[in-house]
């Protein structure tokens, strides 16, 4: 048979349940950038969570994920981008309520490339590591 259209993307399953559920509805929501947004920021704040950063506010734990080096600098003032961006349609923002697709699109990015480096790269190194010990050397 052949398809017509490409697969439909899917949160990996490494990615903690709820991080992942909020990952999912960020792909399947592009269509409505300001539902993308909010779905992505949802899911940097329940990744956050995961890893242990529940108190105070997302911006509060966003600085201290940087500050721990959980985050990268760089990675931290992109998920400062992410929240405000999912702030606007969810606080409905007097001046600027809406994102662009665009703006969705490079948050749900975001929340995919954090979910891949705090979970899914972490998960992997930890099978290939466990295989390793496990392999039976050549005799």
């Amino acid at each position: 048979m052949l398809d017509l259209f490409p697969s439909p993307k899917t949160a990996h399953e490494d990615i903690p349940a709820v991080a992942r559920q909020f990952l999912q509805q960020s792909y399947e929501t592009l269509h409505a950038p300001d539902a993308a947004a909010v779905m992505a920021g949802s899911a940097v704040d329940a990744m956050l969570k995961e890893k242990g950063y529940r108190d105070g506010s997302l911006y509060i734990r966003i600085d201290q994920a940087v500050a721990d080096h959980l985050l990268t600098e760089a990675m931290g003032e992109w998920a400062h981008e992410v929240r405000l961006g999912s702030n606007r349609p969810r606080h409905a923002d007097e001046d600027r309520p809406h994102v662009s697709h665009d703006e969705a699109v490079q948050s749900v990015e975001f929340a995919e490339a954090l979910a891949n480096f705090l979970f899914v790269l972490i998960a992997k190194i930890e099978r290939g590591i466990q295989n390793a010990r496990e392999a039976v050397p050549d005799e």
